[in-house]
């Protein structure tokens, strides 16, 4: 897809913010709207079906965070990137988007170039890495890229878009250790920086969902499923 089919949804309560951010994404060819809080980008979200929203974390209304884990929950959006943006350096910050499904975060104040090229970086990524494969069955865990759910004990879940890509990572080579590096590079790309624990707060949320026991942590190493 060329990058002028490409729609980017700018959400922000500062207007001089998306002043800017909009000229210099128009600029490259893509298509522009806008939103104000967390409410308006809900909307026009629906109208407009973006491929990526560039979102303020500190709005009015409705924050960053929450809209990005409604727009998670929100059947036919799961696949829709965001990347959220934040004045606060806290780490705490950073693990509450990420554990709401960003698939960026970036610090404030903005650096329009980096913005772009993180933009182009998330909207380049392979979204069907695993599509070689169409189900895969391990443990009594049964999960199917096709439709993107996972069966556990005969409940069907459908995972947040970065816990699935981890999920069928593992499963995809069974008693293989992905090292955190490789883990990283595949599910969030090499240009994306995320923090440290980003993966940590992945991992305990999948074996919340799927068993505590299927996924194995080595120590120094990485994660594995065994078969």
């Amino acid at each position: 897809m060329k990058k002028g089919k490409y729609t980017i949804l700018l959400v922000d309560d500062e207007t001089d913010i998306l002043e800017i951010l909009s000229y210099a994404f128009e600029k490259e060819g893509y298509k522009v709207v806008t939103a104000s809080n967390g409410l308006e980008a809900l909307k026009v979200l629906k109208e407009h079906n973006p491929h990526l929203l560039i979102m303020d974390v500190m709005m009015p209304k409705m924050d960053g965070i929450e809209t990005c884990r409604q727009i998670r929950e929100t059947a036919g959006y799961e696949d829709t990137l965001v990347m959220l943006l934040t004045a606060r350096n806290e780490e705490y910050s950073e693990i509450a988007g990420f554990d709401a499904g960003a698939d960026d975060y970036v610090a404030k104040p903005i650096k329009t170039r980096v913005i772009i090229s993180r933009a182009k970086a998330l909207l380049k990524r392979n979204k069907k890495s695993f599509a070689s494969k169409k189900t895969i069955t391990i443990h009594g865990l049964f999960i199917n890229f096709e439709e993107n759910y996972v069966l556990v004990s005969k409940e069907k879940l459908f995972l947040p878009k970065k816990e699935f890509k981890l999920l069928a990572l593992l499963a995809s080579q069974p008693n293989k250790v992905f090292s955190r590096d490789e883990i990283y590079k595949k599910i969030w790309g090499e240009t994306i920086v995320v923090g440290e624990r980003t993966l940590d707060v992945h991992i305990r949320k999948l074996r919340k969902k799927i068993g505590e026991d299927l996924i194995r942590t080595h120590k120094g190493l990485g994660y594995s499923i065994e078969e």
